[in-house]
């Protein structure tokens, strides 16, 4: 079945969605545009991000890079603790503090230590701690208490109703790691898989199913990534790393922080933020010049409002072209009374370029 997975996602892929343009801060990392999906543009990803890592760091120099990227913003004496969740704690507990003084690391109670949001135990093999395992990427602070309640456990979902006030811990067999913080470790699994392969297997470290993927993404990932934008830590702590003049720097970028919407070009899932522009200037100027609706459709017709006259295109989920209509501005009825109920990708094109939309036939 995943090789059927495989092919239908590369082929929706490859009709649904618009090339990316980064931004220039990031052209010079990323390139001027960005127009490929799917398995395709995981392994240009993953040359970007093996590529630029130039500075390995050692275990030790960890703590210090932390203390720069990691730093409260609203206290820049702390650093911001990854699983917590209060300051200052309201029944006393400091193992769930979400910020905590730079130089209070250690090993003891009351002090912060390097988490490995992808556990050295669940590599395969271990992440030891040089290489994957002292990689500042994925390495967070964190309390020493709350740190070993997650232990080695897999990443899950809570229950509906559980840890209402974002809290993190125990969850349907494996750790949630709150509200706050769930896109921050997505994302950082991403990332370990872009860089490491099977060694660093999504499908190990978190409970969910791969199954809609055309490898081993698991569908909690791609959800989490999906409803926890992108933090401004995170973007501290990605701006840091990708400078190679900096002390602590490895030169490389988490690429799912700089647009967590390329994770859904890779992976699929719901659609992720997009924090680079998804439309080319070869394309429409504004999204907003076209509307198609009903969406879902019950009937044989579907309506497009557009200030353009368009060439229509319809393709089913296999990538076949299954209609062709020319339609005017002042034309709005496209026929469908020939498709069978199903999903399908509607490509606008116009002289000013082109824009895709999906379809369900009901």
């Amino acid at each position: 079945m995943k090789q059927f997975y495989t092919l239908l996602f590369a082929l929706v892929t490859s009709i649904a969605f618009a090339q990316l343009t980064p931004p220039a801060d990031l052209q010079s990392y990323y390139g001027t545009e960005i127009n490929t999906t799917g398995l395709a543009l995981k392994s240009e990803l993953i040359d970007l991000t093996i590529n630029n890592h130039t500075n390995f760091l050692s275990y030790g120099e960890v703590w210090d890079a932390s203390r720069i990227t990691d730093e409260d913003p609203d206290n820049p004496n702390n650093v911001l603790l990854i699983y917590g969740y209060d300051n200052p704690p309201l029944d006393g507990d400091v193992t769930t503090d979400r910020s905590r003084g730079k130089f209070d690391n250690g090993g003891n109670v009351g002090d912060w230590n390097r988490e490995h949001v992808y556990p050295r135990s669940l590599g395969n093999p271990n992440l030891g701690s040089s290489g994957p395992g002292s990689d500042a990427q994925m390495l967070r602070p964190s309390d020493v208490q709350r740190n070993g309640a997650r232990g080695n456990q897999r990443f899950a979902d809570k229950s509906p109703g559980q840890y209402i006030n974002g809290e993190s811990g125990d969850a349907n067999g494996g750790w949630y790691p709150g509200n706050e913080w769930k896109g921050d470790c997505a994302r950082i699994i991403m990332y370990m898989y872009l860089h490491y392969g099977d060694q660093c297997l999504p499908s190990v470290v978190g409970i969910g199913s791969s199954a809609a993927t055309p490898d081993e993404m698991i569908d909690l990932f791609l959800q989490w990534n999906a409803e926890d934008p992108v933090s401004a830590i995170e973007i501290a702590r990605n701006d840091y790393h990708g400078n190679a003049s900096n002390t602590y720097a490895q030169g490389n970028r988490n690429p799912f922080i700089d647009n967590p919407y390329l994770a859904t070009l890779i992976w699929g899932g719901p659609d992720a933020q997009d924090r680079w522009e998804s439309l080319s200037v070869d394309e429409f100027e504004t999204v907003e010049t076209v509307k198609m609706f009903p969406n879902p459709v019950n009937g044989d017709e579907v309506t497009i409002l557009s200030n353009q006259n368009l060439a229509v295109e319809v393709y089913d989920i296999l990538g076949k072209k299954v209609k062709i209509q020319n339609i005017s501005a002042n034309q709005t009825k496209v026929n469908i009374s020939g498709l069978s109920k199903g999903i399908y990708l509607v490509r606008l094109n116009s002289e000013n370029g082109s824009i895709t939309k999906k379809l369900i036939k009901q």
